[in-house]
């Protein structure tokens, strides 16, 4: 049984992810804000120092990690100079630097194991659009480090950047009308981006999947 680390696993793609973990008989641990039913930590990951140690205390109940998914993302939408700097800045905390933290106390384990490591960015992460500043900002981020990640670590950690489309997720609640999908949008369901995920996640040591890019077939902000 292999012990899988996933961020943002109180819903969304996390939940999920987290979903089709345990279905292949593997144990999922999640980090999030809020409790969910299988083991987890509560952590806000926009402290790195915070959601290291919690990685840490995972490894040390489980005796290590085989994998990691970072699906925690947030965003805060609206122009540049309308959204408040603390605001702007968390989104970049916790989607960026948040993921290279987990992943960073995670390496010890997944290059004792040969583990893997999917991160998760968004067709944003490789257009920019208005009125997005911080949240293109932090996923062009993910992209980079993950590029970087994968030749840093080759040979040692498998590592897969993982660029979804649109999906029927919470992340849109809560947002002014203008910035929601509109009524008739085509978006992909979560559990279907998460079997891709498994699909990195079960790939023999030695075989790597990059990149996935995965958006619904009529999907706006791509390309």
């Amino acid at each position: 049984m292999r012990t899988v680390l996933v961020t943002g696993g109180a819903s969304g793609l996390g939940a999920a992810v987290v979903e089709a973990v345990a279905k292949e008989g593997d144990r999922p641990v999640v980090l999030d804000r809020v409790p969910v039913e299988v083991d987890h930590r509560v952590v806000d990951l926009a402290d790195g120092r915070a959601a290291e140690a919690a990685v840490r205390d995972v490894s040390a109940t489980y005796g290590g990690l085989d994998a990691v998914v970072t699906c925690a993302g947030i965003d805060s939408c609206g122009r540049l100079d309308q959204v408040p700097a603390a605001d702007w800045e968390r989104v970049i905390a916790v989607n960026l630097l948040g993921t290279a933290a987990v992943i960073r106390a995670a390496l010890p384990d997944l290059k004792r194991r040969r583990g893997r490591v999917v991160t998760v960015s968004s067709t944003l992460g490789l257009r920019g659009v208005s009125d997005a500043t911080a949240y293109c900002a932090s996923k062009f981020g993910v992209v980079g480090f993950t590029r970087a990640l994968a030749a840093e670590t080759q040979g040692e950690v498998g590592v897969t950047l993982l660029i979804p489309g649109g999906m029927a997720t919470p992340f849109f609640d809560g947002r002014p009308e203008q910035y929601q999908p509109p009524p008739d949008a085509t978006l992909n369901r979560p559990e279907d981006v998460a079997a891709a995920v498994m699909f990195a996640l079960k790939q023999p040591p030695g075989c790597e999947v990059r990149e996935l890019l995965i958006t619904p077939s009529v999907e706006g902000s791509w390309p």
